[in-house]
């Protein structure tokens, strides 16, 4: 049985096929569509650069891109017939919303936002490397550790974000000190090796002959896989610089 930790490209993605005489999806397709989107995202990022420094309302843009962001995804998600149209409100909101937040801390580490670009594009490209090598194997055992790990790291996120309401941190992961650092490493490698199972299920959408519309939605799930790597290459950047001052 197939796995993966993304949310947008779950065991039962590619199960339906296209019709006979229908464009089917393929590899190519995908990637054209995946720059595309990371095209829209970059455009919007830009235009968002400085929100969050705006005194006025540039906090209440930033939130609103974020909101819709989710609603684009959740509509991705549920509705893949959408998502050439979906996948691409999405694009275009989350770059608000990255613009803003990276905008936001490169102002306090300058430079600290393109360190993080290139290292998410490093990271991407050697990682598609070494699938397209056969240095890394998407295994079944492969596929449900990084699930699992996954897994655990959203159960996390989601306790922490519970006891901030109440004004409780769970200590240490959120720091810059050894241990805060350690925990952001090891989610940046467990992000980046969810780019293995996304490769995976792009190569599974071709072999299965899955409809056309299913490139916009495998490009929108390995959107969500580098939007959730860059933020936290960006947050570990920002604990190591942080601990020089």
């Amino acid at each position: 049985m197939l796995r993966t930790s993304n949310p947008a490209l779950n065991e039962n993605t590619f199960n339906v096929r296209a019709i006979s005489g229908e464009e089917t999806m393929t590899i190519r397709g995908t990637v054209n569509k995946s720059f595309i989107l990371i095209g829209l995202v970059f455009c919007t990022a830009i235009l968002s650069w400085d929100f969050m420094l705006k005194p006025d309302a540039g906090a209440a843009y930033v939130i609103g891109a974020a909101i819709l962001a989710l609603i684009a995804g959740l509509a991705t998600s549920f509705k893949p017939t959408w998502s050439p149209y979906t996948a691409p409100a999405y694009a275009l909101f989350e770059g608000v919303f990255l613009g803003a937040i990276s905008g936001f801390f490169d102002a306090m580490y300058p430079g600290i936002a393109i360190q993080a670009v290139l290292l998410t594009c490093a990271t991407f490209l050697c990682l598609l490397l070494a699938y397209r090598s056969g240095l890394i194997k998407a295994t079944e055992n492969f596929k449900l550790g990084i699930v699992a790990a996954t897994g655990a790291i959203a159960l996390i996120y989601l306790v922490s974000m519970v006891l901030g309401f109440f004004g409780i941190q769970i200590p240490l992961i959120h720091g810059n000190g050894i241990v805060g650092i350690i925990f952001s490493l090891v989610v940046v490698v467990i992000a980046a090796l969810n780019l293995v199972l996304d490769f995976d299920f792009i190569e599974q959408g071709e072999a299965n002959a899955a409809p056309k519309y299913m490139e916009w939605y495998a490009s929108f799930g390995l959107l969500v896989t580098l939007v959730w790597l860059y933020i936290e290459i960006l947050k570990l950047l920002v604990k190591l610089s942080s601990r020089r001052e």
